[in-house]
């Protein structure tokens, strides 16, 4: 069986997140009656049991803006007890005119690999998270992006393909931070001129050598799990990026609304029975080992190295 490494989940207890404690909201993945709870890391390891999952990667899930260290000690706390996850992809507000003395706060947690400041915008206000379209050239933004190189931190980028134009500038901006696409650019225009706009501008935001793409979250918009919708989406990404700038994430327990962690699984696994080994390895593996330097304990490293896209 294939060793697997998530690299896109989330653990909580409800009364941290003020977006499930408060009243049910129009939100892009639909009605999230269902995970209006805690979901402790005993449930994710129940989840995912059986399916080899090997290693995990916690990304931040929005706390209140100022407890962004009270998250990042809480996971590590979670961690030291469990054993998992073995990375964490924390909060710092990226738009302050200097962010270091936060990033200073999170450099004491030895699982710290980056930082995600949600930067989507969209002109559905259902889909809208970030208040500015432009947050990517953002002066700030640019000048504490660049800032996570001194940390060996990378950046958990979220934008839909109108902004990766600007994306694209910041990770010019910053040679030295690896950018980590989210959901392979949010797929969410389904239709034939959408998915081509998608598609290229997903080509020209991976011109930048330091930009890859996790394969995650792609029930987001059509709200279930469908192996022939994850396979377009997968192939495509593949095609422009390659594997080894290619990641899995699962994104529970957002995914649970709507499937099990086996299936969703199984989904990606019957998407991907087409590629040759090495570049499943890669994908499934070897990429997120690399990109969130899963191999190393607490002490800076440099950005990780990426050939050329091979293709599939």
């Amino acid at each position: 069986m294939m060793k697997i490494i998530d690299a896109h989940h989330h653990i909580w207890r409800r009364k941290d997140l003020p977006w499930l404690m408060g009243a049910m909201q129009p939100r892009i993945f639909g009605p999230y009656e269902s995970i209006r709870r805690d979901y402790p890391i005993e449930e994710y390891l129940e989840d995912i049991s059986g399916r080899n999952i090997v290693k995990s990667v916690y990304v931040q899930a929005n706390w209140a803006k100022e407890r962004f260290e009270d998250e990042v000690a809480w996971v590590q706390g979670e961690a030291d007890r469990s054993g998992w996850p073995h990375g964490i992809v924390g909060y710092c507000d990226m738009t302050v005119e200097d962010a270091r003395p936060a990033l200073d706060r999170l450099k004491k947690y030895p699982l710290m690999r980056g930082i995600r400041h949600q930067l989507h915008w969209h002109e559905n206000p259902l889909y809208r998270f970030a208040a500015d379209p432009n947050l990517a050239r953002d002066p700030n933004v640019m000048r504490n992006v660049a800032a996570l190189a001194d940390y060996g931190w990378s950046f958990d980028l979220q934008v839909f393909a109108s902004q990766m134009r600007g994306a694209a500038e910041l990770a010019a901006a910053c040679p030295k931070v690896t950018f980590i696409l989210q959901h392979a650019g949010m797929p969410e225009d389904l239709s034939p001129a959408g998915y081509d706009y998608w598609r290229q501008e997903l080509k020209h935001l991976a011109g930048q050598p330091n930009v890859v793409t996790k394969l995650s979250a792609f029930g987001t918009f059509i709200h279930k799990n469908e192996t022939g919708h994850i396979s377009r989406i997968l192939h495509e990404a593949l095609e422009i990026f390659g594997p080894d700038r290619c990641l899995f994430g699962s994104n529970f327990p957002i995914e649970k609304i709507w499937t099990d962690y086996g299936p969703l699984v199984d989904s990606f696994l019957i998407a991907a029975s087409d590629l040759d080994e090495a570049v499943r390895t890669a994908i499934f593996h070897d990429t997120a080992m690399k990109v969130y330097q899963l191999d190393r304990a607490g002490s800076v490293a440099g950005r990780p190295k990426f050939g050329k896209k091979t293709g599939a």
